[in-house]
């Protein structure tokens, strides 16, 4: 078995609505409360920063496999939303939403298009966010498919 450690460092000088600091060796940002959580809005949150995790690990997943499938692309982008319900001042990550946007090459076959929708479906199930999230965060997908 390999295990993979990631390591980071936070820093809160104050309280509630101050603004903190998170360090790991790719990434450096301030955080704090968003505005829309009647915070300061400063540098990212809890909240933009699982909505991250969870598009990056999709993408990059999605990526890989279509690499391994030998299926070429043009272009692969992807647009991702994050829901969260607030019932009774109790705050819920509910659904991330994903928009992937793949642009197949323009000689592709409609073998190529059904493998495309194949694997941005497996893509989902198999991102390792994804399967953390399993269960308390439902992700949907709606991915659009084209050709150059």
């Amino acid at each position: 078995m390999t295990e993979h450690h990631f390591y980071l460092t936070a820093e809160w000088p104050g309280l509630r609505n101050d603004v903190g600091k998170i360090e790991m060796s790719n990434l450096k940002t301030k955080i704090s409360i968003p505005q829309e959580m009647d915070g300061p809005g400063v540098g990212t949150n809890p909240d933009e920063m699982l909505l991250g995790a969870a598009a990056t690990c999709y993408i990059i997943t999605l990526a890989a496999m279509m690499e391994r499938s030998k299926l070429e692309k043009q272009n692969l982008t992807m647009e991702s939303v994050g829901i969260v319900d607030v019932t009774n001042g109790v705050f819920t990550y509910k659904k991330i939403i994903h928009r992937p946007h793949i642009i197949l090459k323009s000689n592709a076959s409609e073998k190529d298009f059904q493998l495309a929708k194949k694997l941005a479906s497996k893509a989902e199930g198999s991102c390792m966010i994804s399967r953390a999230l399993k269960g308390n965060v439902e992700i949907e997908l709606d991915a659009n498919i084209e050709k150059a």
